[in-house]
């Protein structure tokens, strides 16, 4: 339990104090009537769909069926564009450009630096361990009084590892900013979801996405889970139409076919260990990680020989050779049998046009 930990204390101050932008919808919840307050087309839209009406700006049916789903209360779960827009609104609620930190742990998620080099806020990278783990005197060690964030990737990307348990606990325990951890890769695991421990560490924040497991990925819908104060802010500082109504029609489809949803993960996770052997099995092959997650980071002889291949027969894997403790790396997503099996075949062939080379 993090006893110390004062939200109001890492949020800037201003937002503390910031009156948000008042919406048509934040003033009539209701669903029917005649609505003249948000100056819309009455007449409807140029497409047979009706879109000419703002969607609900809070997602409240979408978030009350996620919150039966994830056994949370709807008040702590904040809807965002993708991931990528929670993680940014974390950066501008609490860091202050130019002089506050975040702590991120390489090699990792991209976006976590990303927005807060947009917002100039200075980045800490402290490496995984060989193993990709956690190392946590180290994490420890490079927190300032100006941390704010430290980031956490679990299952990671692009490693595909979950990160250690006791780590985490201990960050949580003796930071006193947020700890994030992002779980866009949850349902490939095991491993119980952080949400869980929401009661006990109130710096605890938990990201998880629709992209992956749920097959929503052009929706563009990401799910931040965190106290009722920090989504109260969240919510106060996003766009007021942030979820597109398309999206949220979408979206309250899919959560109906969750079944269907854990279909596609037992197929993802059967193909997962199909493909690990396959890649196993080519000598060009250096190391197949061990994944908690839909995708494989492979150490090939040659990677980028590897990646010009398979990119001219249109077989698209992830270049991470260049990456921290990635070096000569391909992240490969798990595909269906029939595309798993025509990488193999292609690899095989590159294999042995290498030796009568």
């Amino acid at each position: 339990m993090n006893s110390f930990f004062e939200l109001k204390k890492i949020i800037r101050p201003h937002i503390l104090t910031l009156a948000p932008y008042s919406s048509a919808r934040d003033e009539y919840t209701g669903h029917t009537g005649i609505f003249l307050d948000a100056n819309e087309n009455p007449y409807g839209s140029v497409t047979d769909e009706k879109f000419n009406r703002y969607p609900d700006p809070y997602q409240s049916d979408i978030k009350k069926k996620i919150a039966q789903l994830k056994g949370v209360e709807d008040r702590r779960i904040f809807l965002g564009n993708g991931s990528d827009e929670p993680i940014d609104l974390l950066v501008r609620a609490t860091c202050t450009p130019g002089k506050d930190r975040i702590i991120i742990l390489p090699p990792t998620y991209g976006m976590y630096e990303v927005s807060a080099s947009i917002h100039d806020v200075h980045i800490d990278k402290v490496s995984l361990t060989a193993d990709y783990q956690i190392d946590t005197d180290a994490v420890l060690n490079a927190i300032t009084p100006l941390t704010k964030i430290i980031w956490i990737c679990s299952p990671n990307n692009p490693t595909g590892n979950v990160m250690k348990r006791d780590a985490i606990e201990t960050l949580l325990a003796r930071f006193d900013g947020l700890v994030v951890v992002d779980e866009a890769y949850i349902d490939f695991t095991d491993e119980p979801s952080w949400i869980e421990r929401l009661d006990t560490y109130p710096n605890l924040v938990v990201l998880q996405t629709f992209s992956k497991a749920w097959g929503l990925a052009g929706i563009r819908v990401g799910m931040c889970f965190g106290s009722i104060e920090l989504i109260q802010i969240l919510n106060k500082i996003k766009p007021p139409y942030n979820i597109s109504l398309p999206a949220q029609q979408a979206l309250l489809a899919g959560l109906e076919s969750s079944s269907k949803k854990d279909e596609m993960v037992a197929e993802i996770l059967k193909e997962r260990v199909f493909l690990q052997k396959g890649l196993i099995s080519l000598s060009l092959v250096n190391k197949v990680f061990p994944s908690d997650a839909n995708f494989l980071l492979v150490q090939f002889d040659d990677a980028r020989s590897v990646m010009r291949y398979l990119i001219e027969h249109t077989i698209i894997v992830r270049d991470r050779s260049k990456v921290h403790l990635c070096e000569g790396c391909l992240r490969i997503t798990v595909g269906t049998r029939e595309e798993n099996e025509v990488l193999l075949d292609s690899l095989t062939k590159f294999q042995q046009m290498s030796v009568i080379a």
